[in-house]
């Protein structure tokens, strides 16, 4: 189990939302309030670009899961993997792999952290452990690098204002 901290390879992604950590986490406490943020779509979500995804599964507590889907080749795929972490109104972090695997060693982790900042919050996604996977693991961290984009950021902050 790698630490984001100890990881090489990271994708990083961050954006502050003027709104209070309890507020954003309250966007993490359902499948519906999730799937507003995290499930968005700009086209049809693909592997490898920033597209977005669909919700499939999301389980909000420490041994829940997190599914998603994505088109590859044509065909839909789902990554994901168990909660490790819940905290509420601090973190999420989910482990991350191919389901079915796909030959990963070792899966990665997506955790998504809240930090009070400049009276808001602080969001940041880190995606770790490409180390572990095996292969390839600096062109599966560059694959990661052209696919997460701001798309989930950027709802979740329109919708930092909503209840």
């Amino acid at each position: 189990m790698t630490r984001v901290e100890e990881s090489v390879l990271v994708v990083r992604r961050s954006i502050h939302i003027t709104a209070p950590p309890e507020r954003v986490w309250a966007e993490f406490t359902s499948f519906d309030r999730m799937n507003r943020w995290w499930g968005v779509l700009l086209g049809t979500p693909e592997a490898g670009t920033s597209k977005g995804q669909r919700l499939r599964v999301y389980e909000p507590r420490a041994g829940g899961r997190v599914e998603m889907e994505v088109m590859w080749d044509g065909e839909p795929v789902r990554y994901g993997g168990p909660i490790v972490v819940f905290q509420p109104g601090n973190e999420l972090t989910f482990e991350n792999d191919w389901i079915p695997n796909r030959g990963w060693l070792y899966p990665t982790r997506v955790t998504l952290r809240l930090t009070p900042a400049l009276g808001g919050t602080l969001i940041e996604l880190l995606h770790s452990g490409f180390e572990r996977v095996g292969g390839d693991v600096g062109a599966e961290h560059a694959g990661y690098e052209a696919g997460w984009g701001m798309t989930q950021l950027n709802a979740l902050r329109a919708l930092s204002g909503k209840s």
